[in-house]
């Protein structure tokens, strides 16, 4: 895909979600409708994979540490075929695949069971020396944490332990959107500066517009010839991209209709929304 097209990919993804979310009266908006650019950019160009087999040995690795945000994930899994389409109206429904957190052992194509916030990277980096066991060395593993989720001590004590060795095979990707469930992060809990914190712990950082897909790829492939240290890329991007009323408001985090989780009438606006970029696109009966 060119970049127009992923672009317009993650717009079809934030409609996805909204639809996903509208239906299911329940979930988090803010963060996946922020994440879409990078869920789009990692399933339709950076990783190594194939929808159709998803337990091919030689795949990449995604893991998502902030379980509450796989509304994003399941909508980009089903975009690029891991499943129809149709089941995306299933989330959060009592025996779908697609519950509010992912479950490893429900749907094919997940690598964790994730729920608890602050696991990912501890997963990761256990995946990681395991893969250095077997000498299966041209793989990656991709880790997309919350900013709100590293008020968690076990990412810390993760990142150390990846650092002492030198996992260089683990990318994380940290949402930077400065919105958790109780406020803006700095005011919770102030994470900056966030990128030297990440290299006194030994890691390589790269700071990047996450909702910018360009750059998202381009700090992948970065990530992926550092070999000295393990990657993090602090992806900054605005919670609720594309939709006005969402958009920096942590309000939108999560929760019930009308607050956290559009109901009919804010999933009409919202998608008109992000089908005319917030009014950009005029039509003729516009």
């Amino acid at each position: 895909m060119t970049i127009t097209e992923l672009e317009q990919q993650a717009v079809v993804i934030r409609e996805d979600i909204i639809k996903m979310l509208e239906h299911a009266k329940s979930g988090h908006s803010a963060g996946p409708m922020g994440l879409a650019d990078v869920f789009t950019a990692l399933y339709f160009d950076v990783l190594k994979i194939d929808p159709k087999k998803p337990g091919w040995k030689e795949r990449d690795l995604l893991l998502l540490s902030n379980g509450h945000c796989v509304p994003v994930q399941y909508a980009a899994m089903a975009r690029a075929g891991y499943f129809e389409v149709d089941e995306l109206m299933t989330l959060r429904q009592f025996g779908s695949r697609l519950q509010g957190h992912p479950e490893r052992l429900k749907l094919p194509g997940l690598e964790t069971t994730s729920g608890p916030l602050g696991c990912g990277l501890s997963q990761a980096a256990g995946m990681s020396l395991a893969m250095r066991m077997n000498n299966d060395l041209h793989r990656w593993i991709y880790v997309v944490m919350g900013d709100g989720e590293l008020n968690e001590g076990n990412i810390w004590e993760a990142a150390m332990l990846a650092s002492k060795y030198n996992l260089n095979n683990i990318i994380g990707i940290i949402d930077r959107n400065n919105i958790q469930i109780d406020g803006p992060t700095e005011k919770v809990m102030p994470l900056e500066d966030l990128a030297a914190k990440w290299d006194s712990f030994g890691w390589h950082v790269i700071e990047i517009d996450g909702n910018n897909i360009e750059q998202i790829i381009d700090a992948c492939a970065m990530g992926r010839a550092i070999v000295e240290k393990p990657t993090v890329i602090i992806a900054h991007t605005i919670p609720g991209k594309g939709v006005d009323f969402m958009e920096y408001n942590y309000h939108w985090h999560g929760g019930g209709p009308g607050v956290g989780v559009p109901d009919h009438k804010q999933a009409v606006k919202a998608l008109h929304e992000l089908r005319t970029l917030q009014g950009k696109i005029v039509g003729e009966h516009e």
